[in-house]
């Protein structure tokens, strides 16, 4: 198993990615510390973690707020030591409208989640890192922080910022044998794809505009990047932003 003995921290873990690649971490042998908002969502996840006969901890937390992160990582440290894989996952689609009419407090909500969420989850956890000799931090960004996306300035600026944040991280830490990469998704059929959409399904000219393949990825194949990245299989990759989009940004 890849991840044999690793403890692994993952935020946004009740839906989505962040449930795919808890499950999968979990199966390669991570103890999981999963993390979302959603309380009922994330302990669903613990459980098919633990009827998988895996190991997980179920935590209740607002990515944005620092106390409830900082209590995160002592109940994640406390139940099975430091972690050694963060996956920084939560985030959020925000408000759709351009600059001029979109609500400030929709703005600083979404860079509050998706930004803020990310650099305190690094910055309660490197600490731990640091001592435990090493690991791998994985941030979700999006393709959305490399190209520019009609009404959503508040996610592109959220994401383009957690490109940044991985490439000062990677080069803060990589001494101290912590490497820290961003995986830039497309297309994913989530739960926020599908809130996006308003429940509708994906129409055909749609997915062909973004993907060369014509359709939109699951959320399993994104935790099998994630896998790779938290794995030694990366083992010199560091300060990289993973796109995996299906071809979005090429045509």
């Amino acid at each position: 198993m890849k991840l044999a003995n690793k403890v692994a921290l993952i935020t946004g873990a009740g839906s989505g990615m962040g449930k795919a690649a808890a499950l999968l971490f979990a199966a390669e042998g991570a103890k999981v510390a999963a993390v979302d908002i959603n309380e009922a969502q994330v302990t669903e996840t613990a459980a098919e973690i633990a009827k998988q006969g895996g190991n997980a901890l179920a935590i209740r937390a607002d990515v944005s707020k620092s106390e409830d992160v900082k209590r995160m990582v002592d109940e994640a440290v406390a139940k099975f030591g430091a972690p050694t894989i963060v996956y920084n996952n939560a985030g959020i689609e925000g408000e759709s409208n351009y600059i001029a009419n979109m609500t400030e407090d929709q703005f600083d909500k979404v860079i509050a989640i998706n930004l803020r969420g990310v650099y305190l989850g690094m910055k309660y956890t490197l600490p731990h890192m640091i001592k435990a000799g090493g690991g791998s931090i994985i941030n979700q960004a999006s393709i959305a922080g490399m190209i520019a996306i009609k009404g959503g300035a508040a996610y592109a600026a959220s994401k383009a910022g957690v490109i940044a944040l991985t490439r000062v991280a990677a080069l803060e830490y990589g001494r101290y044998n912590i490497r820290v990469n961003a995986i830039c998704p497309g297309a994913i059929e989530t739960p926020m794809a599908q809130r996006i959409r308003g429940g509708a399904p994906p129409k055909e000219h749609a997915l062909r505009r973004i993907s060369v393949f014509g359709r939109m990825a699951e959320p399993e194949e994104i935790a099998k990047v994630a896998l790779f990245l938290a794995s030694d299989d990366s083992s010199f990759a560091t300060g990289a932003p993973f796109v995996i989009d299906g071809g979005w940004t090429i045509s």
